[in-house]
């Protein structure tokens, strides 16, 4: 894995570690991970890094899972001075942990730092920090099939104060929690509802960052998603283009084969859509990124144009798309084979079930 310029000849965070000493039993833990869901069991350690303007990057330990204390005065819980990531690890047959792409992620990460007017954490300790949680709970890392350990790294603006301007004190943390299959039965197709009432990010906002702000403003046109019978919810730009999901990039197929997905500046950079775009060009398909507007996407599919669109992101990989409601249609989605058999060559990679020709994978437990 190649570092970013600034991180050369960077010296390795000391970590100090500390055992949770009520972590779970061997049985207990067992029963979990027999069927794991989202984002609801966590392992029983975590990451703790802290940040200064003084002290740059230090006291790095690995610590019990558990609350954590902030001062009511704290910057995150007034300006929403935040960002996150989201990555998995993958247990092999050889029983080896591995993880995908890492340092796309840690470098996502900078961006969405820079943005925020956070500290960029160095790519080599963003790595460094994988490693250290999987030393001491690589036995939280699922063997079942589309079974991974969900890992959550997230920053924050920790300084007591009141003042608009960023903050001189930051937390980096990493939590994980095991995971199974985002859609139990396979990744049956989607319904999606357009929300034109209102905006994910606007030109020149937080789009492009991962930043909790981002998925808030998306809950309430969730919420309407869920009353239309919806699955998820697509946003619209200022000119009417396709963005993306609340939490997912979106894909289409073209009938001669070509693929494209928007792009611009209010749009998250998804390292599963690059992945997965990569191994569709692999196969001799032309990608394009660029504009896509609502009205090209109902046309493309009434004509036939458009033969197959999909979501994808980290946690659920590939959601095709059955369905788009708006607020008077209902358009139905032709929905193909190329999107799942680019999960199935894409997850094949991440659990060591096909050869790895990118170099995609970076091994966590050596």
């Amino acid at each position: 894995m190649t570092l970013l310029d600034s991180d050369a000849g960077l010296a390795p965070l000391e970590f100090a570690r500390t055992r949770n000493l009520a972590a779970k039993t061997p049985a207990e833990r067992a029963e979990i991970l027999r069927d794991p869901s989202f984002g609801t069991v966590f392992t029983d350690h975590m990451v703790d890094i802290c940040w200064s303007v003084r002290g740059g990057w230090h006291r790095p330990r690995v610590q019990p899972y558990g609350p954590i204390a902030l001062d009511p005065a704290a910057a995150v819980l007034h300006y929403g001075q935040e960002v996150f990531e989201g990555i998995k690890a993958y247990r092999h047959a050889d029983g080896s942990i591995h993880t995908f792409r890492p340092d796309q992620n840690a470098r996502r990460l900078q961006r969405s730092a820079r943005r925020l007017a956070l500290p960029e954490l160095p790519v080599e300790y963003f790595l460094q920090s994988l490693r250290e949680l999987i030393a001491i709970d690589g036995d939280w890392v699922p063997a079942g099939e589309d079974q991974s350990l969900y890992l959550r790294p997230f920053m924050f603006a920790k300084e007591a104060f009141l003042g608009v301007r960023p903050a001189n004190k930051v937390g980096y943390y990493l939590i994980a929690s095991p995971v199974a299959a985002y859609f139990k039965g396979g990744a049956k197709p989607v319904s999606i509802w357009l929300s034109e009432d209102y905006s994910r990010a606007g030109k020149g906002g937080t789009g492009a960052a991962k930043t909790g702000g981002n998925y808030a403003a998306s809950l309430l046109p969730q919420a309407q998603a869920y009353e239309q019978g919806c699955d998820q919810v697509v946003f619209l730009d200022a000119d009417r283009n396709v963005e993306e999901l609340g939490g997912m990039n979106i894909v289409f197929v073209y009938k001669d084969g070509t693929i494209v997905t928007p792009q611009s500046d209010s749009i998250l950079e998804g390292i599963t859509r690059d992945s997965l775009l990569q191994l569709a060009a692999d196969r001799g398909h032309r990608v394009e990124g660029r504009n896509v507007s609502i009205d090209e996407w109902r046309a493309g599919v009434a004509s036939g144009d458009i033969v197959e669109v999909f979501a994808c992101g980290t946690a659920a990989v590939v959601a095709p798309i059955g369905q788009l409601k708006g607020a008077d249609f209902v358009d139905e989605q032709p929905v193909g084979e190329l999107a799942l058999s680019l999960r199935q060559e894409l997850t094949d990679i991440q659990y060591g079930r096909a050869d790895d020709r990118h170099g995609w994978l970076v091994r966590l437990d050596a």
